[in-house]
């Protein structure tokens, strides 16, 4: 098939997609040629609003949000040590 060139670009499609964290989710892409630049190619991936591949993405986003947040404050966040206020304090 490739020595014989008998490959062809699908424009439009399906792609489908297994992630560890949401699973099996398929996604439409539209490929694109750049008309600035020959052999360059942008490739467009959406999920319609209601379909599984659009509640994957939504979940992946707040995940990786998730993930990032928790890594940043590991590294350069130091919990902050509450001044207790003047009625809470005892002695004894």
């Amino acid at each position: 098939m490739w020595a014989a060139q008998n490959v062809r670009l699908h424009r439009t499609g399906v792609k489908r997609y297994h992630h560890p964290v949401v699973g099996d989710f398929e996604l439409t892409f539209q490929a694109m040629q750049l008309p600035g630049d020959e052999g360059l190619t942008l490739i467009a991936y959406s999920a319609e609003p209601g379909t599984p591949g659009y509640d994957a993405l939504n979940l992946l986003a707040t995940w990786n949000a998730t993930v990032r947040h928790d890594a940043s404050r590991k590294t350069t966040d130091v919990p902050a040590i509450a001044e207790p206020e003047q009625n809470q304090i005892r002695s004894q």
